[in-house]
C-alpha cells in the first residue's frame, strides 16, 4: 500500500501525460489499452489549496481507477485501489480499537488533519504521525476511494472473524465506498471502521451535460491511494472502470 495519499505531483504526471493511448504512442499491456487522460476540469481542480505534495482532491472513482491503470502500464506492475477489507486491515495495523492509536479521540491531532485542526483545508501528505505500519494519513486529510461499490448492509451480513469479499464496481456512477474521513470531518468519521458512500450531491454544481466522470465540483474531501498485490485474487486481475459518459 502506498505510504501516503496520491499527491497532485503524482496525479498531474498522469493528467498531463501526452500521447497515452493514442496512435503511435508507446504500446501498453493488453489489459491496459485505451487509457485516457482526464478531461479539463470545470474550475480550478485544486480549489485554491495548492498542488505539489498536497493530496489530489475531487477526483471521481473512475479517475482514480484510470490513474491506477496508467501507473500499471507505466511501471509494468499491477496497481489498483484497495478493497474495503484491505483498506481497513491496513488502517487498523493490527489494532482493534476505534483508531490505530487507541480509543482516545483526543489524540487525533497527532495523527490526523480533521475538522478540529485543519483550518478548513487539506494539508501536504505525511505531515502527521504514521500508524503502526508506517502509513500516513489513514485517518483524515482526505477520504480515500476503495475499489468497492458501497453497500450499507454488507458488513452487517458478515460473521465474526471474517473479512468481506470485494463488491466489484459496475457501470453505475454511484455509490462507491470511501474510507478514512477527511480534513472536513469530525472524529467519528475518522474511525478505522467508518464508511461513507459517494452520491450525486458530490457533483451537484457541474453544469455540463453529461456531467464529468473525472472531476467532482462538491467533494474537496475525497482522494485516494493505491496498492500492489503480492498475489492478486482472480476477480481483481485486469480490473478496470466500466464507467462511461453514458453511465448513470
Amino acid at each position: 500500500m502506498e505510504k501516503t495519499e496520491v499527491t497532485w505531483d503524482e496525479f498531474d504526471a498522469f493528467r498531463l501525460s501526452q500521447g497515452v493511448g493514442r496512435p503511435g504512442s508507446q504500446p501498453t499491456p493488453a489489459d491496459a489499452d485505451a487509457i485516457t487522460r482526464p478531461t479539463p476540469p470545470y474550475a480550478d481542480e485544486s480549489f485554491g489549496f495548492g498542488k505539489g505534495r498536497q493530496p489530489v482532491i475531487s477526483v471521481q472513482h473512475h479517475a482514480a481507477m484510470e490513474y491506477a491503470r496508467w501507473l500499471s502500464a507505466k511501471t509494468g506492475h499491477a496497481y489498483r485501489l484497495p478493497t474495503e477489507a484491505e483498506w481497513e486491515y491496513a488502517a487498523r495495523a493490527g489494532t482493534t480499537t476505534a483508531y490505530s492509536f487507541g480509543n482516545d479521540a483526543g489524540k487525533l491531532g497527532q495523527y490526523a488533519w480533521y475538522a478540529g485542526n485543519s483550518g478548513g483545508r487539506p494539508h501536504p501528505v505525511g505531515g502527521k504521525a504514521p500508524n503502526p505500519w508506517g502509513l500516513f494519513d489513514m485517518h483524515g486529510n482526505v477520504a480515500e476511494w476503495c475499489v468497492d461499490r458501497y453497500d450499507a448492509s454488507a458488513y452487517g451480513r458478515l460473521t465474526a472473524g471474517t473479512i468481506g469479499p470485494v463488491l466489484l464496481p459496475t457501470e453505475a456512477r454511484y455509490p462507491h465506498a470511501a474510507r478514512g474521513g477527511s480534513w472536513d470531518d469530525d472524529a467519528r468519521r475518522l474511525r478505522s471502521a467508518a464508511r461513507r458512500a459517494s452520491s450525486r450531491d458530490w457533483n451537484r454544481r457541474d453544469p455540463q451535460s453529461p456531467q464529468s466522470i473525472w472531476w467532482f465540483t462538491d467533494a474537496t474531501f475525497v482522494g485516494f491511494r493505491v496498492v500492489r498485490a503480492v498475489e492478486e485474487q482472480e476477480n481483481l486481475k485486469g480490473l478496470r472502470s466500466k464507467i462511461t459518459t453514458e453511465s448513470r
